[in-house]
């Protein structure tokens, strides 16, 4: 079982090793990540509002993202005129074993690589229907990307998916970063909120 701010730095390592970024570097409040990919330049993920109005002023590059545990209306407080927000989203936790779930009629699902990252894939008729990826990165699994096609909602799809992905980590810890929407789906299969997470970025212009 992860505890505390423990979750943070749980779900971004597992983050950095499913996208296939730089390690995650600590910070006094919180960790950077380096990922080097034009319009998301660099990330930093906070632990709490309090340093949101500092890192606002210091770090307003086009193409830096923040991501701050704490309330919406304080994050945004803290936020300087050249960042824009986002969505609330997530931060969720899950201990032990996923309840098995049912692969409908007509589906069928495939869950490739050897660790520590691995991909479900469900489709229909050889068109893809639903898919995620799941990283262990020191010794908890991280949900990442899990999407239904939007004519493929409400089967189980995503039920399906996070049972394959579970049982293929055989971790006994898990964290994802849900939004609004997936958190209705994530409750109902036993996840918690552990955070909600404010994102915000300077944008960048397109090359």
């Amino acid at each position: 079982m992860i505890t505390g701010m423990d979750i943070l730095g749980a779900w971004v390592r597992g983050w950095a090793v499913s996208r296939e970024v730089p390690p995650p570097v600590e910070e006094p409040d919180g960790f950077r990540v380096d990922v080097g990919l034009p319009r998301h330049r660099v990330r930093y993920l906070l632990r709490s509002p309090s340093t949101v109005a500092t890192r606002a002023r210091t770090v307003a590059a086009p193409g830096t993202w923040l991501k701050t545990c704490g309330s919406r209306a304080s994050v945004l407080a803290g936020l300087t005129t050249e960042w824009e927000a986002g969505e609330t989203e997530y931060l969720m936790t899950f201990d032990g074993a996923f309840v098995p779930a049912e692969v409908p009629a007509g589906y069928s699902v495939t869950v490739t690589g050897e660790g520590p990252v691995w991909e479900a894939s469900v489709t229909a008729e050889g068109a893809p229907a639903a898919r995620g990826w799941v990283a262990v990165a020191s010794g908890v699994a991280v949900f990442d990307r899990i999407v239904t096609e939007p004519e493929h909602r409400r089967r189980g799809l995503g039920r399906v998916v996070m049972h394959r992905l579970g049982v293929a980590a055989g971790a006994q810890s898990s964290v994802l970063l849900a939004s609004e929407a997936g958190r209705g789906l994530y409750g109902a299969l036993g996840w918690r909120v552990a955070s909600e997470v404010i994102p915000a970025h300077v944008p960048e212009e397109a090359a």
